[in-house]
C-alpha cells in the first residue's frame, strides 16, 4: 500500500516536470530563435561605442505583467568594478523611470534602418496615453530572466542593474549641466549602470 501510494506520488511529479521546463523555456532562449544568435559583447560588439547612442537606440524595463520603452540617445559602454558595464539615462518625469526603478535587468535594442519610425515613435510617443508596442505592431518577447524585448530589434543587450541614482546639481562643474537641466521639462536624470549579462543580435 505504502508503495504504491510512492509510485504514484513519482508518477505525479514526472507529469508535472516537463510542463514546468518548457515554460522556462518558452521565457527564455527558446524565443530568442527568431534569428538572433547569442554574442559576446568584448568580442563581437563592433560598433563605435562613441556614436553608437547618437543613434537612438531603446531602452526597455518591466515583466510579463507590464512594461515599457523608451528611445535613449545617452549612453556609456565600458568596464566597471570589473564588469563589462553599459550606463543608460532615464529622466524623472519619463513612465520608462517608474519600470527603472523596479527593475533588476533591463534590456537595450539596436534596430536596422527598416524600424527607423520605431525609434521616432518610441521618443515622441508616453506609454502613460497608449501600448506603444502594440501601435508599432511589434512583438514582445522575454529573456531567461524575464526582462522584456521586441523580436523586431536587430540587436539585444540585457543588463544587470549594478547602481542607480540621480544627478545631484550640487555636483554639476560645467555649464553643460547646468544650462541643460535649466529648462528640461522632464527633470533631471538618473543614471543606471548595468553589467552586461547577456547579448544577441541578428
Amino acid at each position: 500500500m505504502k508503495n504504491s501510494f510512492i509510485v504514484t506520488c513519482l508518477l505525479s511529479l514526472m507529469a508535472v516536470l516537463p510542463c514546468s521546463m518548457s515554460a522556462q523555456e518558452e521565457s527564455g532562449e527558446d524565443l530568442l530563435s527568431n534569428g538572433f544568435k547569442k554574442i559576446d559583447v568584448r568580442k563581437d560588439f563592433t560598433e563605435n561605442g562613441f556614436a553608437w547612442f547618437h543613434e537612438a537606440e531603446l531602452l526597455a524595463a518591466g515583466d510579463k505583467e507590464k512594461s515599457n520603452a523608451m528611445t535613449i540617445g545617452w549612453g556609456g559602454i565600458g568596464t566597471l568594478w570589473g564588469r563589462t558595464a553599459l550606463t543608460v539615462y532615464v529622466a524623472e518625469k519619463r513612465y520608462t523611470k517608474e519600470f527603472m526603478d523596479k527593475a533588476e535587468y533591463f534590456t537595450v535594442m539596436a534596430f536596422d534602418v527598416e524600424h527607423s519610425k520605431v525609434l521616432r515613435y518610441m521618443g515622441t510617443k508616453s506609454g502613460r496615453d497608449e501600448d506603444k508596442a502594440t501601435a508599432l505592431g511589434l512583438h514582445t518577447a522575454y529573456t531567461a530572466n524575464g526582462t522584456p524585448f521586441y523580436t523586431e530589434a536587430e540587436m539585444v543587450i540585457e543588463c544587470r542593474i549594478m547602481y542607480a541614482a540621480p544627478f545631484d546639481p550640487q555636483y554639476f562643474k560645467s555649464e553643460v549641466p547646468k544650462r541643460m537641466y535649466s529648462n528640461f521639462p522632464a527633470g533631471i536624470h538618473s543614471m543606471y549602470i548595468g553589467e552586461v549579462v547577456n547579448a544577441w543580435k541578428k
